[in-house]
């Protein structure tokens, strides 16, 4: 694939992102979902935001299968794409609870992808400790508004 391409489909993955309900789902997602154990996940999986946590999983999940699968460059992806890594460092500490209960290959693209990424680890640690600031401020700001 020529790079002419593979930045065709950068442009398409941002696109994708920019639509209305895709921005209303990564929102949640990023502010409002804080999973703690499997019943979160799915209990989130069987709510009202059920199509939220969806449509945010499964477009990280095929865009890191279009890296893994050589239609886009690790290095290009990387340089114009993280948060995914928000998406990873969420789920991750529960990967094997959602895989025993959803199966062996939910986000394994993702999770593949996260580990060919140089300084992943180190990304996915600060990641983390961003994710607790915001939920600090969300819960806070829930609190302030009761």
């Amino acid at each position: 694939m020529s790079k002419q391409e593979e930045a065709g489909l950068i442009l398409k993955l941002y696109e994708l992102r920019r639509d209305e309900t895709m921005r209303k789902a990564r929102n949640w997602f990023i502010v409002e979902f804080h999973p703690n154990s499997l019943e979160d996940y799915t209990n989130a999986m069987f709510s009202e935001n059920s199509a939220y946590l969806r449509m945010v999983a499964t477009y990280w999940e095929m865009a890191a299968a279009l890296v893994n699968n050589g239609a886009i460059d690790l290095k290009l992806f990387d340089e114009t794409n993280g948060e995914h890594f928000v998406v990873f460092a969420k789920l991750e500490p529960l990967l094997p609870a959602i895989r025993a209960e959803h199966g062996e290959q939910v986000l394994r693209n993702l999770e593949k992808l996260i580990e060919d990424t140089p300084k992943s680890r180190q990304r996915v640690e600060f990641v983390r400790e961003r994710m607790k600031a915001i939920r600090t401020r969300f819960v806070a700001r829930q609190a302030t508004t009761v």
